[in-house]
């Protein structure tokens, strides 16, 4: 089941969104250094393509999150930057799929590699990457660290396959669709913070706790994301405004929008069936997710599991890292992009 709505609004926190990041940018710029190195292969094309993903660069929130938990947990090792490259691979080849899946022309602002190059050549670019952090994780050196990479990929791979079957159903239930967005999105966040903590060797109890302010970190960014899709602006977003629609993604505002009024049923159905959507229908949808407030609705979603990702944290000491944690609850669902 889904968080209940938000009442009452999350802690502003004293960190800007500028500088969130500073007290661990040696070792982002690392995991960067480490990508650079990793993508690189004697084959052009792959050479040339994995460099073309990464050039847009991206939030790097999971790498982050990965890095924050362990030095939350006291870590002060060097092998931080190897783990979140390990994470952000996982993500990219799962993006590079999911592209393909939904005939996605954009990425990032930039042509996809599938509108580039199609998608024979894009499956095994993917499978390269995720082979890539496989690789990378073993040359890490810890088989507990390796379990929770597998299971969190099989988790995702999970989360494709259900949206896959279930994503564009027009019945797509809250229940449903909260499942896929657990799978798809919130199980790396998870992993991310888990494996702070393990490779922080904190108590079991504290890795817990991380794993479960991860979960609810990685709901709040998926379901905020759902509403960008509605609320932001194209420039900023990188794709055009209602692509999740058009690409047959049923997401928690039209879902809500449809529980409220049955009677627009079949607009957004003639959006999932076209695979496209002409400024009338882009208006009608528009009005209907204000009008029945399923934005709203759906933002209260998303405030509660930051809230509950929030809580979580008080099972960790204080320090800086944990206040930046914090941070990231309010920042994964106030953003723009």
């Amino acid at each position: 089941m889904h968080a209940p709505e938000s009442k009452s609004p999350l802690p502003v926190p004293t960190l800007s969104l500028e500088n969130i990041f500073t007290e661990i940018q040696d070792d982002l710029d690392a995991v960067e250094k480490i990508i650079r190195e990793k993508v690189q292969s004697k084959l052009g094309l792959v050479d040339s393509s994995s460099r073309y993903i990464y050039r847009s660069g991206g939030k790097r929130v999971r790498p982050a999150l990965l890095l924050l938990s362990a030095k939350a947990c006291g870590y002060r090792g060097d092998k931080g930057p190897a783990y979140a490259a390990v994470t952000e691979f996982i993500h990219t080849a799962t993006l590079v799929h999911d592209d393909i899946v939904d005939g996605a022309t954009t990425r990032r602002g930039q042509q996809s590699v599938n509108a580039l190059l199609g998608n024979d050549f894009t499956v095994l670019l993917g499978d390269f990457l995720y082979i890539r952090s496989i690789a990378l994780a073993i040359e890490a050196g810890s088989l507990s660290m390796l379990e929770v990479i597998c299971e969190i990929t099989l988790r995702m791979i999970e989360g494709m396959i259900l949206e896959l079957t279930r994503g564009g159903a027009v019945d797509l239930t809250e229940e449903e669709h909260i499942d896929i967005l657990r799978r798809k999105t919130a199980y790396l966040f998870f992993g991310c913070a888990q494996m702070g903590g393990l490779l922080g060797e904190a108590p079991p109890e504290r890795v817990k706790a991380l794993g479960d302010y991860g979960m609810n970190l990685g709901m709040a960014f998926q379901v905020a994301d759902d509403l960008l899709d509605f609320t932001a602006d194209e420039k900023i977003l990188g794709k055009p405004v209602l692509s999740d629609l058009k690409e047959g993604h049923v997401t928690l505002p039209i879902i809500y929008a449809l529980e409220a009024e049955p009677r627009a049923l079949p607009t957004v159905q003639a959006v999932l069936e076209r695979g496209a959507i002409d400024d009338v229908s882009r208006k009608e949808i528009l009005d209907l997710v204000r009008r029945t407030r399923a934005l709203e609705r759906a933002r209260g979603v998303a405030e509660q599991y930051a809230r509950d990702a929030y809580t979580a944290l008080d099972a960790l000491p204080e320090s800086s890292y944990k206040e930046t944690l914090a941070a990231l609850t309010y920042f994964v669902i106030d953003r723009n992009r």
